[in-house]
């Protein structure tokens, strides 16, 4: 079982930028995925990104693409979530997720991720 831990979050204008971590421990990592996920008031959790933690090939949502950019720390563990030019539509809690996971066309499913975090929220005043 992995542990995550996410950090980070608060509240920024819109056009502003947070970043996010998430900490891991408990397993070794070079064949997982982790990933962000994120979920608005009376919303489904929805898939915003995830990489791959052996190649470091990253995966983005199409709505946070170009605006949004996953990062690792190999060294710590951690994972970031850099998030530039904000928008009000962001505003959810953000989770990260650690799984095992074969192929990207399953880092979407919700099932598919072994560990979560605790979820961090992200609110973005218009």
């Amino acid at each position: 079982q992995v542990q995550l831990v996410e950090s980070g979050g608060g509240l920024v204008q819109a056009g502003g930028s947070l970043r996010l971590s998430c900490a891991a421990s408990g397993r070794t990592f070079s064949s997982y995925a982790m990933g962000w996920f994120r979920q608005a008031p009376g919303k489904e959790r929805e898939f915003v990104g995830a990489v791959r933690w052996g190649s470091g090939i990253t995966y983005y949502a199409d709505s946070v693409k170009g605006r949004f950019a996953i990062s690792r720390d190999n060294a710590k563990i951690t994972m970031y979530l850099q998030m530039n030019s904000l928008k009000p539509e962001d505003t959810a809690v953000y989770f990260c997720a650690a799984g095992e996971i074969a192929s990207p066309y399953y880092f979407g499913s919700i099932p598919s991720w072994g560990s979560w975090g605790q979820g961090t929220q992200v609110t973005v005043s218009a």
